[in-house]
């Protein structure tokens, strides 16, 4: 397990324990996180799991995949930090991930 944290748009921060091997919008999903809606079910097909990476670990994460960029297109708030967390697997190099949850999205 590896911790995540989601910073809510007020600024609240939310510690969960991620499962190494499922999507950082799985976790968020398992923990309650209300502002991942996740409506696809981690299809890439609905942008409602968008986040913003912290900079500082933007170049830790795969790089934006060509449907998961597309999909992003339709998402207000988008930024050069924009994922969707479906999208980021979770790895044992993440432990400590600080994304930030949309206030667009709630």
């Amino acid at each position: 397990m590896v911790r995540v944290i989601f910073v809510e748009p007020d600024g609240t921060e939310r510690n969960v324990e991620a499962e190494v091997g499922h999507s950082l919008m799985e976790a968020a999903l398992r923990h309650g996180i209300d502002a991942i809606r996740a409506d696809c079910g981690g299809g890439c097909s609905c942008a409602t799991c968008h986040v913003h990476v912290d900079p500082a670990w933007r170049n830790r994460l795969p790089s934006l995949g060509e449907t998961e960029d597309l999909m992003l297109e339709f998402v207000e708030g988008r930024d050069e930090h924009s994922r969707l967390s479906c999208q980021i697997d979770v790895s044992a190099e993440l432990d400590g991930l600080t994304v930030k949850l949309s206030e667009e999205q709630r």
